[in-house]
């Protein structure tokens, strides 16, 4: 059924009097109706235009000798010969760009035998990247929860260490006070023994001056 497509279509590319001439290779445009074909055969980007060769060829040039003869007419003109050698270039080119559009799929499949094997090979490969990312999430969660309680129990050491700080700072000013205030009363019993010593020893001077 596809084989009688391209021939039917190679039939009417035949009566609009344009034919192809040449191989069929993984091709290159130029915007116009001139196309150009990669010499070795693997299409890159870096590929010049101008060191490719030109694949198809437009061309007004009328096989039959009566101009003004309808499409059927210059048909009939050819021998039947001229008409198999016609169909067979057709045939061959149909085939080139057959094996054309299959290595432009090999190349679409990356190896695999058909679609849908490729597009359940990229939805295996996507599901474990997703799975892989969301594993990943959740040992990043984990260790932001690891690290968020450790900074709280840093943070709650640190806290006990000042208020222990402050504890035994304020339990030293108090034994300091105390201890101020025992010398304090230390000092004022023995200002009051000086003078009361002061005092008798001035009486002691007194009477003995007396006598």
């Amino acid at each position: 059924m596809v084989f009688l497509k391209f021939l039917c279509m190679s039939f009417f590319c035949h009566l609009c009097q344009g034919y192809f001439d040449g191989p069929l290779y993984p091709e290159m445009s130029n915007g116009t109706l001139h196309h150009y074909f990669v010499p070795d055969g693997d299409y890159e980007e870096n590929d010049d235009p101008e060191k490719c060769q030109l694949l198809f060829r437009v061309s007004d040039h009328r096989r039959c000798s009566q101009g003004e003869g309808s499409q059927a007419s210059s048909l009939l003109s050819l021998t039947l010969r001229e008409e198999f050698t016609v169909l067979g270039r057709q045939v061959e080119d149909a085939g080139r760009v057959l094996e054309g559009i299959s290595k432009s799929i090999s190349y679409d499949l990356d190896g695999e035998e058909s679609y849908g094997k490729y597009l359940r090979r990229e939805s295996h490969q996507i599901g474990d990247a997703y799975s892989n990312s969301d594993k990943s999430l959740t040992e990043l969660e984990s260790k932001f929860k690891q690290g968020q309680e450790q900074d709280s129990r840093q943070e709650s050491r640190l806290n006990e260490d000042f208020l222990g700080m402050l504890v035994h700072t304020r339990s030293l000013l108090k034994e300091t006070l105390a201890i101020s205030m025992g010398l304090r009363d230390k000092y004022e019993l023995l200002a009051l023994t000086i003078r009361s010593h002061g005092t008798r020893l001035g009486r002691l001077k007194n009477d003995y001056l007396k006598v």
